[in-house]
């Protein structure tokens, strides 16, 4: 009962979930080309079914991260700092987040990304397998994403089961949203830049109290929302002038 009276947790579970369905989405597409060659019946049944396994094995990944969070025992020592096995895993994590953050924003902004696999075969066991393990290849900046956020795990656990069944039943919907205004994936990869960086330097020693994560994401989504409103604006002005 605290946990559902404590603003933190809210604020965690929403930013969290938020994340999950804006970069998931992807994965959703992906999954869906993957099984577009299956018989009607089946391609429903193939994509639900892998992704819900997929989640399955999300979750799974997330206890073993929170279990080596838990060793903070000393391991080794390089340049006078003790590192434990949580502080590798944050620099390690922390590191990846960067890469993956700044490699995704350098092919949304420079349109470098090249698809791959556009054709696929297979039985049903076989396609739902395939999507399981690219799922379980891709999670690991998603649980690492999360972590960063809280180390709460049932509001981890609550974020990833409520964005799976968003993607799962609305991934046409959000996916229009987000082509419809591209900006926000930018803005979401960029905030996975700014927990990669809070992930180092939690590994280095240094803590950084989470509201202020929690503080650039609100301010920087509020910055968005009003470039966004004001872009609306321009183009409703200049389609009257057209007319």
């Amino acid at each position: 009962m605290e946990l559902l009276l404590d603003y933190n947790i809210w604020i965690s579970f929403l930013s969290l979930a938020a994340l999950e369905i804006i970069l998931g989405i992807d994965n959703v597409v992906f999954v869906a080309l993957m099984v577009q060659h299956l018989p009607d019946g089946q391609r429903e049944k193939a994509r639900i079914l892998g992704l819900t396994l997929a989640l399955v094995m999300r979750i799974a990944l997330l206890f073993g991260v929170a279990w080596i969070i838990s060793l903070q025992e000393p391991w080794f020592e390089i340049l006078g700092h003790q590192l434990s096995g949580k502080d590798i895993l944050m620099l390690v994590g922390g590191g990846f987040l960067l890469y993956k953050g700044t490699n995704s924003i350098h092919d949304e902004v420079t349109g470098d990304y090249k698809e791959t696999m556009k054709t696929y075969s297979g039985t049903f066991a076989a396609v739902v397998a395939q999507v399981v393990l690219i799922d379980i290849v891709f999670s690991f900046d998603s649980v690492m994403t999360a972590v960063g956020l809280t180390k709460v795990i049932e509001v981890i656990v609550a974020a990833m089961t409520v964005a799976m069944l968003v993607m799962i039943f609305s991934s046409g919907f959000i996916a229009g949203i987000i082509q419809r205004f591209p900006t926000l994936k930018i803005l979401a990869l960029s905030f996975i830049m700014l927990i990669g960086v809070f992930l180092v330097a939690e590994g280095l020693g240094f803590h950084v109290p989470k509201g202020y994560i929690y503080f650039a994401m609100a301010f920087s989504l509020g910055v968005e929302t009003l470039n966004l409103l004001s872009r609306r604006r321009r183009l409703a002005r200049a389609a009257k002038k057209d007319n």
